[in-house]
């Protein structure tokens, strides 16, 4: 089913909400100061194409600096994308297939806004 589910979202909305993601972070990665807000944009980029069987938890050991970075990241990246994954799971719930889509988009809105200090881990 996760594959399925997978490959439905790779082709409705996961390679659009991905490609957002690597823009953010090719832009992030333009300064040297910003690498670290690229990096996490890269890596929710992976997660943006296939999120089924995976999930998002928080890091214990990510500290002040991550939050003062998740602070900056929601400023001039975080609520654009969040605002996408908003619009993209309104569209997706519209339908009665698209629901279970619309409501991973929902899923993945708090890490868009604040990626630092999280790791995406695969599910059992």
């Amino acid at each position: 089913m996760r594959l399925i589910l997978n490959v439905v979202w790779l082709v409705l909305c996961g390679l659009w909400m991905a490609l957002g993601y690597v823009v953010a972070g090719v832009i992030c990665c333009i300064l040297i100061v910003t690498i670290p807000f690229g990096l996490a944009s890269f890596r929710i980029a992976a997660y943006a194409l296939w999120p089924f069987g995976r999930t998002v938890v928080d890091r214990h050991d990510a500290g002040a600096p991550s939050t003062i970075g998740n602070v900056v990241w929601f400023l001039f990246a975080g609520l654009w994308l969040a605002i996408g994954h908003v619009l993209t799971g309104v569209a997706l719930c519209v339908t009665i297939i698209g629901i279970p889509l619309g409501v991973a988009n929902f899923k993945m809105i708090p890490v868009s806004l604040m990626p630092l200090g999280k790791e995406i881990v695969e599910l059992p």
